[in-house]
């Protein structure tokens, strides 16, 4: 009998350790179109000097301007800012304007609308100074890109500023982005939130919303469920320990649930993520997911808003870029153009030898992707 029971045991025990690996290992089908250049633009080439890093993107309300940023080195000056009139097909690259002095370490793009209607540019980023307490500033712009003001301090010590921001049903905006407890403590980084009631232009005090015991979020996406009435945010593990994390709030940034694993497939760094026409998700990101045959490269992932709050694999994941670096490389921008084309954008090793990184767009239709897997 005890032998028995001790049997029953070890069984129940190796059960139980097997559901518990399963989300870790790679059992999502994917494809690989990192070779088919005809596909790719590259935005601003690197050289042995030059290392082009961090872009994000935004599209214009007329759906063919597209801006992106960069900044020069790894974390370094928000250096670039370049324009697209055609979608994303040809760009003009100008240095950043003067009034950006001094923003630093991965400058995001975004398009506000105040509860007046009027809308602005900004670029939020990291203001220079000593490293370990910079503060959260940016820089906004009222004519499309073509001017933009002074860098303004906010005075929310950041690593990185708001790496996802979202308009809550009554107008105003919610910001996220992360740090450590304290501007002396960084680790294990945690997520902060704020809220700006004027377009982005003032932002109340800081709140500690997400933290996950011996992990590490941080660099966290927000969306919306298909119903608007969810928010869900994705973040990435800074550890390396599991799965990526997720969040979510039915009371618009109110309260937010207690963190969870996301799904084996989305497990990455930066994500960013678009609805496309049939209601499915798109998510872009450097995929760091425990035994990917696609770790360390440039990705898509496809799947619904239930997988994701079910803890299902998705539908699938396509590697979109090769990383000659092991894995430096994400922090994307995603557009999606009205003929449905994506244009997914980010910095990468995109030759081996000495070049050092590239900012470098992949575009593709989801009816492209699809075909791979039939």
């Amino acid at each position: 009998m005890r032998t028995q029971r001790f049997i029953l045991i070890i069984c129940l025990f190796l059960n139980v350790f097997a559901l518990g690996a399963q989300s870790y290992m790679p059992n999502l089908p994917w494809a690989d179109i990192s070779d088919q250049v005809d596909r790719q633009v590259v935005i601003a080439a690197g050289t042995a000097e030059l290392y082009n890093g961090h872009p994000t993107t935004v599209l214009l309300d007329d759906r063919r301007t597209m801006l992106c940023t960069w900044s020069r080195g790894h974390g370094g000056l928000a250096a670039f800012l370049s324009f697209s009139e055609d979608g994303g097909l040809t760009w003009h690259n100008q240095d950043a304007p003067e009034a950006w002095k001094g923003l630093v370490n991965c400058p995001s793009l975004y398009k506000l609308t105040d509860k007046q209607g009027k809308q602005r540019l900004f670029v939020f980023a990291q203001i220079a100074g000593d490293p370990i307490s910079r503060n959260m500033g940016y820089s906004v712009s009222e004519d499309g890109g073509r001017s933009w003001s002074p860098a303004r301090d906010l005075g929310k010590p950041c690593i990185m500023a708001f790496t996802s921001i979202i308009r809550l049903s009554n107008g105003d905006y919610l910001g996220l982005y992360h740090r450590g407890l304290s501007d002396q403590d960084r680790n294990p980084l945690k997520l902060w939130q704020a809220l700006s009631h004027d377009g982005g232009l003032t932002w109340d005090e800081s709140r500690l919303v997400g933290e996950y015991p011996g992990k590490s979020p941080c660099e966290p996406c927000v969306f919306r469920s298909p119903d608007g009435k969810r928010l869900i945010c994705v973040a990435r593990e800074n550890r390396r320990l599991g799965c990526s994390l997720m969040m979510t709030s039915d009371d618009e940034g109110g309260h937010w649930s207690e963190m969870k694993e996301t799904p084996w497939g989305l497990t990455g760094d930066r994500h960013q993520m678009q609805y496309l026409a049939d209601g499915r998700i798109i998510f872009v990101f450097r995929d760091m997911a425990p035994g990917s045959p696609t770790r360390g490269h440039f990705v898509a992932w496809t799947g619904t808003c239930n997988d994701l709050l079910s803890g299902y694999s998705g539908q699938y994941k396509v590697k979109l870029l090769h990383n000659y670096a092991g894995w430096d490389c994400g922090y994307p921008g995603l557009e999606q153009l009205p003929d449905g084309t994506l244009v997914a954008t980010t910095y990468v090793k995109y030759h081996p030898g000495s070049e050092k990184h590239s900012v470098v767009s992949v575009r593709f239709r989801i009816e492209e992707l699809d075909a791979l897997f039939r």
